[in-house]
């Protein structure tokens, strides 16, 4: 569920730019109309094993970070951004947010590669 807020929440900004830009309201209204069509085919059911899951591994990670078993903590952080990232309701939802490509900027909007790609940036440091 905390994914699909954060997607709802990463909208807000869109709305607001597109105004920005001079979109009529009618487009708006259409662009978001497709978005919740788009979001209503993501599977709820498994947006909830995921958030299960990656509460667990929240807790497993803060518990590995402090006790400063870092690399440990590191290769299980990507080992499961690798598997959620082709999970099937993640692959729809990072589909409905491709509906809004073009409306920000792309460095305004996080891809879901980047929320959750730890080559790049330790999980111990977040």
């Amino acid at each position: 569920m905390k994914i699909f807020v954060a997607i709802l929440c990463l909208m807000f900004p869109v709305a607001a730019t597109a105004q920005n830009q001079g979109m009529n309201m009618g487009n708006m209204q259409k662009i978001m109309q497709e978005m919740q069509q788009c979001m209503a085919k993501v599977d709820k059911a498994e947006l909830k094993v995921l958030e299960v899951e990656s509460e667990k591994l929240g807790k497993e990670m803060e518990t590995l970070c402090g006790k400063g078993e870092r690399k440990k903590a590191q290769k299980k952080a990507i080992a499961y951004s690798k598997k959620i990232m082709k999970n099937p309701a993640l692959v729809q939802m990072k589909k409905c947010g491709e509906i809004t490509k073009g409306l920000m900027p792309e460095a305004a909007m996080p891809s879901f590669e980047d929320e959750f790609d730890f080559s790049n940036r330790h999980v111990c440091d977040n």
